[in-house]
């Protein structure tokens, strides 16, 4: 389970160092594509292979259905981490992301999101009321 707030930094050859406590789930291997609310995702290779077989199933007669699986699976990035925990970044999906020199990796459970530090800060700025005042409807039956 991916919880927790980090923040590394791009290098030069644009590769970001994962956090420590997310490396043994990473071990086998990730997938980093192109998120919501220009975020990337990374997702541990198991995970993210459940998710495309469940993607794969809708209708791809389905405009919108077509669209999204385009983006998501040419977006999708398969890397392995290396000794240091490192994972290069392609430029498109630094691109996508306006992923600079300062980064913010947030877990969302099941997967990371990579954020670019100035992005993820006015996210929680345009949100942060929505979820203090949340109410059951976000999440029936849950709280």
């Amino acid at each position: 389970m991916f919880l927790g707030t980090h923040t590394p930094k791009l290098d030069d050859k644009g590769r970001l160092t994962l956090p420590a406590r997310y490396r043994e789930e990473l071990r086998g291997g990730l997938m980093i594509t192109k998120g919501q609310d220009r975020c990337l995702y990374v997702f541990p290779r198991d995970v993210f292979t459940e998710l495309a077989a469940k993607v794969a199933q809708a209708p791809f007669t389905n405009e919108a259905v077509r669209a999204y699986q385009r983006y998501l699976f040419a977006g999708t990035d398969e890397q392995q981490p290396d000794p240091q925990g490192r994972i290069p970044i392609t430029a498109e999906l630094r691109r996508y992301a306006g992923l600079a020199k300062e980064c913010v990796v947030i877990g969302a459970v099941s997967r990371l999101e990579i954020w670019d530090a100035q992005s993820w800060a006015r996210y929680q700025q345009e949100h942060e009321d929505d979820y203090a005042q949340a109410q059951e409807e976000v999440l029936p039956g849950i709280f």
